[in-house]
């Protein structure tokens, strides 16, 4: 029977049970009471013999337990002594230390007085060494050998720094120094020689000659003097050119370019610091040209006509921007080796003859776009030679003013800003000032504003047709201005948008002042010049604040040219309103023939003949029938409004308002279609022109009575045939007039009181 199940941890009591029973019952199947006798027999024989296991185990223990308890106490014991013995060592230590401690403050005082005793040999040495050199120097210099009497000053210098605390101290300072000069004065020659045939082997040995002497500045100065009068030298003869002074410049850019390359390559065999070493030297070049660059420029300027003076500018700045491009370039791998304060000067070098011009760009900017507007005609002989101009003047105006933009970006790389908006206010403020003009020239041709001399009517549409060209010219005139604008602001923003740090406040005056290359880390000095915050502060905030209203406000809701809109927007409104003068304009002449006074008397009308007719009898007056028909005839001509697929022009119809509004109160569903609400602002013009001069008729008899109701019945007819209603002040006109003269204080009691009285003054009714 195998009983290592019981030791397994997972053991299971009836697992192994039904386990023996399953091997007896296949063995002897029927004899389950026997075989459970037999294994409680055999169980109970192992756990005698484990019983036995264990006493003998416990029973050894015991044995073993005395020996264990006597090593522990030799261990313990030997713990001790051991202690004892640290202990004793420790004490030893400390009183050899206390023995030794006043033989060790001898050694140490010992040692100092033959430190101090060496120094003090060293110092008479060098004494004696000055001494020797101070007899020698002049035999030396006769040599003319620049190495060896160089060797001898270094020594010399040496000498002196330990003979500080000595009385004649300052006198040998200046014995030295003479010297220096007698060594600088007669190697100059060589230097320069040195210097101009670029001899490697030489110059080596002339920074270490004044690298000893502690003259290396001036060793740089006769390196910049030889090249940067070779340089100069360049620059005069290209002046002396009949060249252009943009190809003087690029020419003389050029040969700074190819100086840079080249001088770099050598210094760098030569000099610890090659870069900021060319770097200085271009900047003293620039610095000493004659005639100086800003001086050259304006001359260019002064002969220039206007008209191009700013476009020459350009290309001479761009000149300056292609050789500062070119140098950048040529530093960006290793500007980590350069001096940036040093860079940064060289940059200011190569822009700073254009900053005065780069400050008055937006003075600059709107002369030259007046001027180029000046060309752009708009008024003409013939009203269809100015409807013509007007419409070809958008894409011009819009040109310059896109132009504009890139010469703002060329010239002041973004940071002329406010002075571009600035020009460009200016060039739409004039160019909506020339079209308002024209359309007053247009209105004079058509004679809208004066009396009629004939009363034969005639229908011409074509003033109106010209009008409307005119309203879809303002239409594409706003349609453009919001474009514009909105590319202007995207243009402004990733342009100088670069000058706006995060966290930026207008309302904070820490805000306005933490911008600068330290702000954002110094970086590239190429990418950082900004003449703007150099020259003003105050302008340089104006473009901080442009641009952070900008960003806040988001490139599609900016307002930099707000007042153009508004401009455009009301010369829109005058041009609506030439449109509907124009077609107003026959109306008018018409309804002028109705207040003549003869018309309306007694005799003018047959009064005695036909005093009795009914009035069905009667006919509208020709005047009246013709405006019926112009009336009806304007569906024909406003058409186009709805066909005519043309958003310039819708816009314009939507952003324009007309005169004579829907009266308050009426239903008028015309708004939503341009050519009703044409209609009805015409018909509601000629019905109120029409009630002011019939209230201006001085008197009218009972046949003339009947004549004007007939005439505005007419009328009335007219604007029902066309889905319009009559004005109020008609209808009330048309009841007054029909009413009796017994029954007129009855039929006036709710009508306005000012009207009655008129028309019974009119009618000769009292009242």
């Amino acid at each position: 029977m195998d009983f290592s199940k019981f030791l397994a941890d997972d053991f299971d009591v009836k697992e192994w049970v039904n386990g023996a029973f399953k091997v007896a019952q296949q063995e002897a199947p029927g004899r389950a009471d026997a075989h459970a006798a037999t294994l409680v027999m055999k169980l109970q024989l192992f756990i005698q013999e484990v019983n036995n296991s264990i006493e003998e185990s416990s029973i050894q223990a015991l044995q073993n337990m005395p020996r264990v308890l006597r090593d522990i106490e030799a261990l313990k014991q030997e713990a001790s002594f051991l202690k004892d013995q640290m202990i004793m060592v420790k004490e030893d230590i400390k009183k050899f230390e206390q023995d030794t401690v006043q033989s060790m403050q001898v050694l140490v005082e010992i040692d100092q007085v033959k430190s101090r005793m060496q120094l003090a040999a060293e110092a008479l040495q060098e004494a004696d060494k000055w001494s020797t050199l101070s007899a020698d120097i002049e035999e030396t210099f006769k040599t003319q050998d620049v190495a060896v009497i160089s060797s001898k000053l270094a020594a010399m210098q040496s000498s002196l720094a330990m003979l500080v605390d000595t009385p004649d101290y300052s006198e040998k300072c200046v014995q030295l120094e003479a010297l220096k000069n007698r060594l600088e004065a007669l190697a100059s020659p060589q230097i320069v020689s040195t210097f101009n045939t670029l001899s490697t082997d030489q110059a080596k040995l002339f920074v270490r000659v004044f690298t000893e002497m502690d003259r290396m500045p001036q060793l740089l100065a006769y390196y910049y003097k030889c090249h940067k009068v070779q340089l100069l030298n360049l620059w005069e003869s290209v002046c002396q050119s009949d060249a252009p002074l943009k190809q003087q410049l690029s020419e003389f850019y050029d040969t700074l370019l190819s100086t840079w390359h080249t001088q770099l390559q050598w210094t760098t065999q030569v000099f610890k610091n090659p870069y900021e070493v060319v770097t200085v030297l271009m900047i003293q070049t620039l610095g000493a040209m004659v005639p100086s660059i800003p001086i050259t420029i304006t001359a260019a300027l002064d002969r220039c006509p206007a008209e191009s003076r700013l476009d020459t500018l350009l290309e001479l700045h761009q000149t300056a921007a292609n050789f500062s491009r070119s140098l950048e370039t040529a530093m960006q791998p290793h500007l980590s080796e350069c001096n940036l304060l040093k860079v940064g000067e060289l940059v200011s070098s190569v822009y700073s003859p254009y900053k005065s011009y780069q400050m008055q760009y937006g003075d600059l900017e709107e002369t030259n776009l007046l001027i180029q507007l000046s060309a752009v005609p708009l008024e003409r002989g013939e009203v269809l030679d100015c409807v013509l101009e007007l419409t070809h003047s958008v894409q011009k105006v819009f040109g310059l003013a896109v132009a504009a933009v890139d010469r703002c970006v060329k010239l002041t790389d973004g940071l002329g800003v406010c002075g571009l908006i600035k020009a460009l206010r200016a060039l739409f403020s004039k160019y909506v000032s020339d079209f308002s003009v024209t359309l007053q020239s247009i209105r004079k041709k058509y004679r809208l504003e004066d009396t009629p001399t004939s009363e034969v009517f005639t229908e011409d549409w074509t003033a109106f047709q010209n009008s409307i060209r005119i309203i879809a010219t303002c239409g594409e005139l706003l349609r453009q201005c919001g474009a514009f604008e909105q590319q202007l602001s995207n243009k402004i923003l990733g342009k100088a948008g670069r000058f706006l740090w995060e966290g930026f406040n207008p309302r904070s005056l820490s805000g306005l002042q933490e911008g600068g290359p330290e702000r954002r880390g110094q970086k590239n000095p190429w990418q950082e010049y900004n003449y703007l915050q150099q020259s003003s502060t105050a302008d340089y905030n104006n473009l901080l604040e442009t641009l952070h209203t900008l960003k806040e406000k988001g490139t599609g809701n900016s307002s930099l040219l707000s007042e153009t809109r508004a401009a455009l927007t009301r010369l829109n409104q005058q041009a609506n309103q030439l449109a509907f003068d124009s077609v107003f304009l026959q109306i008018k002449h018409q309804l002028c023939l109705i207040s003549k006074p003869e018309g309306w008397s007694s005799a003018g009308l047959g009064e005695t003949l036909t005093e009795n007719l009914p009035t069905f009898s009667l006919s509208p007056q020709e005047c009246i029938t013709n405006i019926g028909q112009y009336i009806m005839s304007l569906p024909l001509h406003l058409e186009p409004f709805v066909t005519q697929e043309d958003p310039a022009l819708e816009l314009a119809l939507h952003t324009g308002k007309l005169p004579y509004p829907p009266e308050q109160g009426d239903d008028v569903p015309e708004l939503e279609n341009t050519a009703d609400y044409w209609l009805g602002s015409i018909a509601r013009a000629t019905m109120q022109t029409y009630c002011d001069v019939i209230l201006q008729i001085p008197e009218l008899s009972p046949r003339a009575t009947k004549q004007l109701v007939t005439d505005i019945d007419y009328l009335s007819n007219v604007m029902d045939a066309l889905g319009l209603q009559t004005s109020r002040t008609l209808q009330n006109i048309t009841t007054l007039l029909r009413a009796k003269p017994e029954e007129f204080r009855l039929t006036a009691k709710p009508l306005p009181r000012r009207l009655s009285s008129t028309i019974a003054a009119m009618r000769g009714i009292e009242y």
